[in-house]
């Protein structure tokens, strides 16, 4: 089982993230699932596929070439904990700032809960203050 969980994670990351298919978002993301530690365009945490894939899209039109490795995974009982890089550049307005051109690259980690084969849950702690003061759209923490 824990095998087949660190290759779900895997999975997610690779189909969804840097192929862009939002198909794998149906196929492994439960219909109740939610994704706590990010928000929509509304401040509301994401729940089901298709919240879920609004996020995406939005997260996809700033960055268009994401580049997401996972680094490490842990696997316990129905959870897995992944380890994450993330290397983007801000190339639209997707997030409601207007495109940068700048490249960032911040780390971020996430614990998934699985149930039946798909994710019902995801607590997700990325450093988004990084990426922000990359992109300017902060003042950086000096």
């Amino acid at each position: 089982m824990k095998k087949q969980y660190a290759t779900l994670i895997h999975e997610w990351f690779e189909e969804v993230w840097n192929r862009h298919d939002s198909n794998t978002i149906d196929r492994l993301l439960d219909e109740d699932g939610v994704a706590h530690g990010i928000v929509d365009a509304n401040g509301k945490e994401p729940r089901g596929p298709a919240a879920f894939k609004a996020f995406h899209q939005s997260f996809l039109k700033a960055f268009p070439n994401i580049a997401i490795s996972v680094e490490d995974t842990v696997c316990e009982g129905d959870k897995i904990a992944a380890r994450c890089i993330v290397r983007a550049k801000h190339e639209g307005d997707g997030l409601g700032i207007a495109a940068t051109g700048k490249q960032v690259e911040f780390t971020g980690m996430c614990i998934v809960r699985v149930r039946n084969g798909k994710i019902v849950e995801g607590w997700n702690n990325f450093d988004f203050l990084k990426m922000h003061s990359q992109m300017g759209s902060i003042d950086s923490l000096r």
